[in-house]
């Protein structure tokens, strides 16, 4: 989903139940907006924005927590590859040329995912993009090193633990991608928006000041709709994991 199209779409339907409700109050009969008509769509109203408050709530949490799950597997393989290094480095100076080519296989990696424009997707596909062939190398050379005694043993046998564990978050990190928000969840909150909005405008007066007011609400809303499509995908658009943590473990590798 494009979270720009979302807002405005969210911002346009808002509006315009706003300036509908206000085209209504003018065609309506003058007793169906009496204070009993008006008491009872209150309360319809209220009960709709409840639910609204509810479901926004859900959207929101299930975007940060899959969010926060990719930038939780970053980090954590920014530490392995700083980690799979060191123990490289101690194992001895015949694991020079498999330092060189994990710094490369990541430098390769980060200019996939964040070194593109804002406007490209990144590529996440780790066989698409060829980063996948090259860290299975590097964990086949970790296989065929031939230890002289048992610390290499013991660091040799880390070493291939931490490269297994690296290789499985490249899937934990693509698989969190997806969008975890469902579009009926998208398409019902519209709709209940858009009538809350059309009864804001039902028993508004008209005038410049409500629709100051009413367009800023309605500027407002989906603004924050936009912020938290935004933040569903983690990889793309304004919001996205930040790409520090592999960048940090880049430039302190192979030293």
């Amino acid at each position: 989903m494009d979270a720009t199209i979302v807002g405005i779409i969210v911002f346009t339907c808002t509006f315009a139940g706003a300036l509908l409700g206000m085209w209504w109050r003018t065609a309506l009969p003058e007793h169906l907006l009496d204070a009993e008509s008006r008491q009872t769509v209150q309360v319809g109203v209220g009960l709709i924005a409840t639910m609204t408050a509810l479901v926004l709530g859900l959207v929101t949490a299930s975007a940060k927590s899959s969010f926060d799950a990719v930038d939780t597997a970053v980090k954590q393989t920014a530490i392995q590859l700083l980690a799979l290094d060191r123990v490289l480095a101690r194992y001895g100076s015949e694991t020079g040329e498999i330092r060189k080519g994990l710094q490369r296989v990541v430098g390769a990696r980060i200019d996939m995912i964040w070194g593109q424009g804002s406007s490209k997707p990144a590529d996440l596909d780790p066989l698409r993009s060829g980063t996948a062939l090259g860290a299975e190398r590097l964990a086949d050379a970790l296989r065929g090193l031939k230890p002289h005694d048992d610390s290499q043993r013991a660091l040799q046998a880390r070493a291939l633990d931490l490269a297994e564990a690296i290789l499985q978050s490249r899937w934990l990190a693509m698989t969190g991608t997806g969008s975890s928000i469902p579009v009926p969840f998208l398409a019902v909150l519209l709709f209940w928006l858009t009538i809350t909005f059309a009864s804001f405008g039902l028993f508004a007066p008209r005038n410049a000041m409500v629709l100051t007011v009413l367009f800023v609400c309605a500027l407002s809303v989906g603004s924050a709709v936009f912020l938290v499509v935004e933040m569903d995908g983690p990889f793309d658009g304004l919001l996205k994991v930040s790409a520090d943590p592999l960048r940090y473990a880049y430039t302190h590798l192979n030293q």
